[in-house]
């Protein structure tokens, strides 16, 4: 599945962006996704997964309380809503997804194989 990140932006620290990740196909309800992010200098991490029916989901520590994870199927998109965002939120976002059915039940912190292109978020202090 081919995936479009947008939403990226500059805000003051406090501030909120939503990212948004439309899917190329109209199966993308059989896909589970997350949301990733890197950082200059630093390893691509994992900020957040949501399972194909959106009946599971996953934040890191980092951003627990600050960014929710969700979709919509019926418009072949997810989204992550980021709030109260600090300067160390600062990277490329990025959107994956991996086939839902072969992870059934697993953790939605790593498998993604279908990668989008990364939108900058800066957040300023």
């Amino acid at each position: 599945v081919q995936l479009q990140a947008s939403g990226g932006g500059l805000v003051q620290a406090g501030g909120s962006l939503a990212l948004s990740c439309v899917a190329s196909r109209r199966t993308f309800s059989n896909y589970d996704m997350g949301w990733f992010r890197q950082a200059p200098g630093e390893e691509r991490e994992i900020v957040a997964g949501i399972s194909w029916d959106g009946g599971r989901t996953y934040l890191a520590d980092s951003v627990k309380g600050r960014f929710t994870i969700s979709r919509d199927n019926a418009k072949n998109t997810g989204y992550l809503q980021m709030n109260s965002l600090k300067p160390e939120d600062t990277a490329v976002y990025y959107c994956a997804a991996r086939i839902g059915q072969y992870y059934s039940g697993s953790p939605l912190n790593s498998g993604y194989n279908d990668w989008g292109q990364g939108t900058l978020v800066t957040v300023s202090s």
